[in-house]
């Protein structure tokens, strides 16, 4: 960072330039910017208010504690949610990141939920991998459908109006990116800051998050002093989203904003009713329209939405 840059507060030397802000902070200010600037998000995109009761997903790595911190700080009922999933295979990572969630929440006496998978379903993901169909010999899309199924049943079961996530721009970016470029339609049309309910077992689900670059994420909770799990999931590596994510850091280093402006512009074409969607011919009492525009049906084990009428892919998965 050169000498040319003061904090736009104060004049301070900054710990943060962000050209796509045209903004530069200095470590007192830019922690109080993110709070800021989440605060004004969640109102702008009508995410859920101070009555509501919060339930954040948190895996111990960075982004998902910051907003535990941010939503904290700001006054919000909000309790965390820990999913052990189990993947430790010499790495010990599970291990780590449930540590670092059970540290932050008793140090600001919170309350953390921690759903053990193995414990519950006498598997872990890695275990439920190597027997599933679906996973191509990977775990991502195994995890992916464990995790949503536990924090939709654990929200809805303990009354919480609203699910948040710490998703940051970057996430969004690649994932806007990767279904953009294979026209996923479906998947295109879920991706939203807020999405609402579209079954009586589901709640809202909310991204506070979703305009701040991985990189602001990082410096905040570093400035906040928050310890968190540096290493990435051990089935991270070579995914698609990592991918993305690198393609789009390239364009960013020759275009500053590239990524902020990517999505936004999205969101605004969904505003603009590109993405306009009718559902007709549901006439059975048992399905609900989902976020996509296709029909939901109620599982009969469960009692939670799937796109196929009798048994979600969940129950089918650890029944």
């Amino acid at each position: 960072m050169t000498t040319k840059h003061r904090c736009r507060k104060c004049g301070a030397p900054p710990v943060i330039n962000m050209p796509q802000h045209r903004l530069a902070l200095c470590a007192e200010h830019f922690p109080q910017w993110i709070v800021e600037q989440t605060e004004r998000f969640i109102r702008k995109y009508h995410m859920f208010t101070h009555e509501d009761r919060l339930l954040a997903a948190v895996s111990g790595g960075k982004d998902s504690l910051s907003l535990w911190d941010i939503l904290w700080q700001l006054g919000y009922t909000v309790d965390g949610l820990y999913i052990s999933l189990g993947i430790d295979d010499g790495t010990g990572y599970s291990a780590e990141s449930q540590a670092k969630a059970d540290q932050f929440a008793a140090q600001r006496n919170l309350k953390l939920i921690v759903v053990d998978v193995p414990a519950l379903y006498g598997e872990s993901i890695p275990q439920m991998t190597q027997r599933s169909q679906r996973s191509k010999g990977k775990p991502c899309s195994v995890c992916g459908l464990v995790k949503r199924r536990i924090m939709d049943q654990i929200a809805r079961d303990n009354g919480y109006d609203v699910l948040v996530t710490g998703h940051n721009l970057d996430d969004e970016a690649a994932t806007l990116l990767a279904n953009t470029l294979i026209w996923d339609a479906d998947r295109i049309l879920r991706q939203q800051p807020v999405l609402e309910a579209h079954h009586p077992a589901l709640r809202r689900k909310a991204k506070p998050l979703f305009r701040f670059y991985e990189r602001e994420m990082a410096a905040y909770a570093l400035l906040r002093k928050i310890d968190y799990i540096y290493d990435e999931c051990p089935y991270a590596e070579g995914t698609r989203s990592i991918f993305f994510k690198q393609l789009l850091n390239r364009l960013e280093t020759v275009q500053p904003g590239a990524k902020l402006k990517f999505y936004l512009s999205f969101l605004q074409a969904r505003e603009s009713g590109l993405f306009n969607i009718t559902a007709e011919g549901i006439t059975d009492e048992n399905m609900s329209i989902g976020a996509g525009g296709k029909p939901l049906y109620t599982c009969p084990s469960c009692g939670q939405p799937t796109i196929v009428p009798g048994l979600c892919a969940f129950c089918r998965l650890v029944g």
